[in-house]
């Protein structure tokens, strides 16, 4: 698990993230599934499935995940660790935040979205996908309501949500995809940086506050690995590989068409093992993948057009004819690469070996899912803050006066007492809550501190007693008036005839004055 804090800079917002780390063992070492098993078989394009037995032991690699093998289990456990350490990652809330996933591709966001809906437990309208294959509904309708509506909570998409969408609610975002690309990784989290009024944010998610930040969940180690600075070149999606390479062969592409066909060339690379790199290089005469986008990329580049002007022409200001004409006679070279039909027929059928085998016999098992050292110290400097107010206001505000004091006497503190000290507590430099302070306190030893699921303002009493030492236990603070009240009757109950009259009398007295006290701190206007 990792916790960073980090100012987005984009469009001059400053909404920082948390990351949660989620790390599985098949996500960080693959698996085997043995000879003999019986799998299931996926094509890619139709999602038809077939049966077959293992002849040998099929070994998969982590950076086969959903690309050659899907193993929905491992999807299962991370939507699973999800939904049962929401809690822990948004203290004080019951509703699922707004949450978008980014998946490897259409197939897999298919398969996230069906494993959500079974996770949680829930229908269509709480998680829908977004991709440029979204059937039925169109797919602007759905971001428009993922923005705008309570419904849907999560949605699942590719890379159609990376860029140039604004989802101001959005508070938490889920890889379940790796990201090279340090400008694509920053436009994805760019979705979760957005700022919202707290009543607008409120309108889509009724429990919630206010937005001062937003949450990663890395189930990949995105947030791990070093990015290089590169930037999407597809800017032709709407134009299938085939004709692309069809209009680069007959001489009608342009720059921008070049681009997009690097671009796919490069992804497709990333996707292929070496047979069927080793066939592409035979059909290309001996050049390989790489090589061609890279002789694709200096066809289209600006800069090197210039320079063959320059020599071309003998002259260090070549005129913009004459560049254009270098461009052209570029693009042109660029272009003949995809002359040969017999490669460009390689090409399409080594990408339309699209099966992935369905691994539907291994169970994952959680490895790791909690914040790391880093968060442990941002935890201690929250409680080590807390101590320091305590300290510093211990003669200053009437509830603590009262705490401190020996005995410590319940029944005189007030509402506005406890609402004072809550302001207080919440003023910079603290910037404090007492759902903050719990929750940090519960990280530090839960074994010490009582989880606390209706987090009431009283709360505030047991928080100092705990952190100044007179209790050894954190518990709320309903919870300590209702185990004393128990203990009392308990006491009346064995105390004999003898005291029955005292019960009567005194007994109901003081259980009035203990109730009458607690709600009275608790309801107050």
């Amino acid at each position: 698990m990792s916790y960073t804090h980090e100012r987005a800079v984009a469009d001059g917002v400053n909404v920082g993230y948390h990351a949660y780390r989620i790390k599985t063992k098949i996500t960080s070492e693959g698996s085997t599934i043995e000879a003999g098993e019986i799998v299931e078989k996926r094509d890619r394009m139709t999602r038809q499935q077939r049966a077959e037995r293992l002849d040998e032991d099929y070994i998969y690699r982590p950076d086969q995940l959903d690309r050659d093998v899907v193993a929905p289990d491992q999807i299962r456990l991370i939507l699973r660790t999800f939904r049962e350490r929401r809690p822990e990652i948004f203290p004080g809330r019951t509703q699922v935040p707004k949450t978008l996933i980014f998946a490897k591709d259409d197939a897999h966001a298919e398969e996230i979205t069906k494993i959500t809906m079974e996770v949680f437990g829930e229908g269509n309208e709480f998680c829908q996908k977004i991709t440029y294959k979204t059937t039925g509904e169109k797919p602007e309708n759905i971001i428009k309501s993922f923005r705008n509506s309570v419904n849907p909570r999560i949605a699942v998409t590719v890379d159609m949500v990376a860029t140039g969408t604004d989802i101001r609610p959005l508070e938490c975002i889920i890889f379940l995809r790796d990201v090279r690309s340090r400008l694509y990784f920053d436009q994805m989290k760019g979705r979760g940086t957005r700022t919202i009024k707290p009543d607008d944010l409120r309108g889509v998610t009724p429990d919630a506050k206010s937005k001062d930040h937003f949450v990663i969940v890395d189930a990949v180690g995105v947030c791990e690995h070093a990015m290089s600075d590169t930037h999407s070149l597809n800017r032709k999606r709407g134009i299938s590989f085939e004709n692309l390479m069809q209009a680069a062969a007959e001489g009608r592409a342009d720059e921008d068409d070049l681009e997009s066909l690097a671009y796919r060339m490069a992804r497709l690379d990333r996707k292929l093992d070496d047979k069927g790199r080793e066939e592409i290089a035979e059909a290309a005469g001996g050049r390989s993948i790489s090589q061609i986008v890279n002789k694709v990329l200096d066809g289209i580049d600006a800069d090197r057009h210039l320079e063959k002007a320059k020599e071309k022409f003998q002259t260090q200001e070549p005129t913009k004819e004459q560049i254009s004409q270098v461009a052209r006679e570029s693009v042109a070279e660029a272009s003949s690469l995809f002359d040969s039909g017999a490669f460009r027929r390689t090409i399409l059928e080594v990408k339309r070996r699209n099966e992935m085998i369905v691994d539907t016999t291994s169970i994952d098992e959680l490895e790791e899912a909690g914040f790391d050292e880093k968060a442990r110290q941002l935890t201690v400097q929250t409680v080590e803050s807390f101590g320091e107010f305590l300290e510093k206001n211990r003669d200053e505000l009437v509830a603590l006066k009262i705490i401190y004091s020996k005995p410590y006497r319940m029944r005189e503190i007030t509402f506005k007492d406890i609402k004072d000290l809550a302001n207080a507590i919440e003023r910079p430099p603290y910037n404090l809550t007492p759902e903050s302070l719990w929750s940090a306190y519960r990280r530090l030893d839960k074994s010490k501190v009582k989880d606390n699921p209706k987090k009431m303002l009283t709360d505030l009493i047991s928080i100092v007693r705990y952190s100044i030492g007179k209790d050894d236990l954190l518990m709320p603070f309903e919870d300590i008036v209702n185990d004393r009240f128990s203990k009392w009757l308990e006491t009346q109950r064995t105390s004999g005839r003898e005291r029955r009259e005292t019960f009567r009398k005194g007994g109901l007295k003081l259980i009035y004055k203990i109730v009458l006290t607690f709600w009275t701190i608790k309801e107050s206007p």
